[in-house]
């Protein structure tokens, strides 16, 4: 293995934010470099912040030409597709909202770009979610908004958590039904004493220590996936 590339949302692309500047920004020592600094192992990195899986199907079809030059390839969606246009549910908590992409379209379109990513050439891996912390995202979310009117339409802040742990085990089925390797971040943060230390005041980016934790993680790994059956999910 002497290279590897990923496509994803903002965790991929290593995007934190910055509590003291109130802004998202770009971390050195995301997951991705760390891996990268401690194997020596070129990580091309093509995630882009707020991308969706449909977004990210894009992307990968204008990069096709190039996936067969690496031995796998990572794939992180999710985090923006099961997310809501929080102000109009804000403003109209009676209406039906979908999320950005629904569940059934997020599998097909996924699995879509598993068989892309074959046919190249280059073996997908799959990451799940990290785990979110709801209470901080539903404070995240509610800045400036009517939070009583998003609570009325969750029903409960804890949703956020489930319906975000939805789009995360979908990565899990497709990666069984596929027979193709996963690496279970989640679990990672879940086993770790108060994941929530590990994620930004926003309640869904990891933090610089979240990033560690994935990067070890991978470290770890890494290194299994050419000698383990491909449906295995490697608890990392």
């Amino acid at each position: 293995m002497n290279s590897i590339c990923i496509f994803g949302d903002s965790i991929g692309k290593g995007v934190v934010l910055d509590a003291i500047r109130g802004r998202y920004i770009l971390l050195k020592d995301s997951f991705t470099n760390l891996f990268s600094l401690q194997t020596g192992i070129k990580v091309e990195n093509y995630s882009k912040f707020g991308c969706t899986i449909t977004n990210g199907k894009k992307i990968i079809e204008q990069k096709l030409d190039k996936l067969s030059s690496f031995a796998y390839t990572v794939l992180e969606f999710g985090g923006n597709d099961c997310d809501f246009d929080w102000g109009a549910i804000a403003e109209n908590p009676t209406e039906n909202h979908l999320p950005k992409t629904e569940l059934q379209q997020f599998e097909s379109c996924y699995a879509e770009i598993i068989a892309k990513v074959e046919e190249s050439g280059s073996q997908p891996i799959l990451l799940t979610l990290p785990p979110l912390d709801a209470q901080r995202y539903f404070s995240w979310i509610s800045k400036d908004r009517n939070s009583a009117n998003i609570l009325q339409w969750l029903g409960d802040v804890q949703h956020i958590y489930r319906w975000q742990e939805m789009y995360s085990l979908a990565a899990v089925r497709l990666a069984a039904l596929k027979n193709i390797p996963i690496l279970d971040i989640r679990s990672t943060f879940l086993q770790a004493k108060n994941y929530f230390n590990y994620l930004c005041e926003d309640g869904i980016h990891p933090n610089e220590a979240g990033h560690s934790l994935i990067s070890e993680a991978i470290y770890k790994y890494i290194g299994e996936i050419s000698s383990k059956p491909y449906n295995l999910v490697f608890s990392v």
